[in-house]
């Protein structure tokens, strides 16, 4: 059954998966981490309570949560080409898994930063710590196993929507999926396919619950 498949193109696409996965998450880390800072901090009676930016910020990251992947994906295909060169391929699905996974790990970045406990807070700003040094000493280290978790969830999230960009071409495991099991009727092609892709999640997900059970306090 699996005699016609070209492994060559298997392993081809694992890699872009990978690589798809793994750019989008570094830039999408760093976005989100900043922007579920800056909400948190502009929500936050202790510190920086700003309810106009909140308010503004928090409007933009539901619409943009809001938007079904493929939808999003399309739509910004004039601002992918203007950042990659290209609409299509490895490159052209990068831009439009940031823009879809950053505002979703931004919330999560927020709530795993409101369940750190007040009193720690106010304890430090008794010590005069900067808002700065709270976030940077205090929060982050309180939030690191939340955080982790946080980003395990995107990490999964991110492996389905490269799946999804093969709608455009976007390269990976996803594309040849529609190309040879969709489009060609080659059901072996898709199953391999689909295993593979539930390996990564596998790997994903018990790589982020060993690396919070590492880092749990409790």
């Amino acid at each position: 059954m699996l005699k016609k498949i070209s492994w060559d193109e298997i392993w081809q696409a694992s890699q872009d998966t990978v690589w798809m996965m793994a750019v989008s998450l570094a830039f999408t880390f760093v976005l989100g981490l900043a922007l579920g800072i800056v909400l948190y901090l502009t929500s936050s009676r202790l510190l920086l309570r700003q309810p106009a930016v909140y308010g503004v910020l928090s409007v933009v990251v539901n619409v943009l949560r809001s938007v079904p992947f493929v939808i999003l994906m399309i739509s910004i295909m004039p601002f992918t080409k203007w950042i990659t060169g290209t609409s299509i391929g490895v490159e052209g699905s990068i831009p439009p898994l940031v823009v879809a996974a950053t505002p979703f790990f931004a919330r999560l970045v927020e709530t795993s930063l409101r369940e750190v406990d007040r009193g720690v807070i106010e304890a430090a700003q008794a010590m005069g710590a900067s808002k700065w040094d709270i976030v940077r000493r205090v929060l982050l280290p309180e939030a690191r196993t939340g955080l982790i978790a946080g980003i395990t969830i995107t990490a999964v999230t991110l492996v389905s929507y490269t799946a999804m960009s093969g709608v455009i071409g976007g390269g990976g495991l996803g594309d040849l999926a529609l190309r040879y099991g969709y489009q060609r009727f080659q059901t072996d092609v898709m199953l391999v396919t689909v295993v593979l892709l539930i390996v990564l999640v596998q790997i994903l997900q018990t790589a982020g619950d060993l690396l919070v059970r590492r880092f749990s306090r409790k």
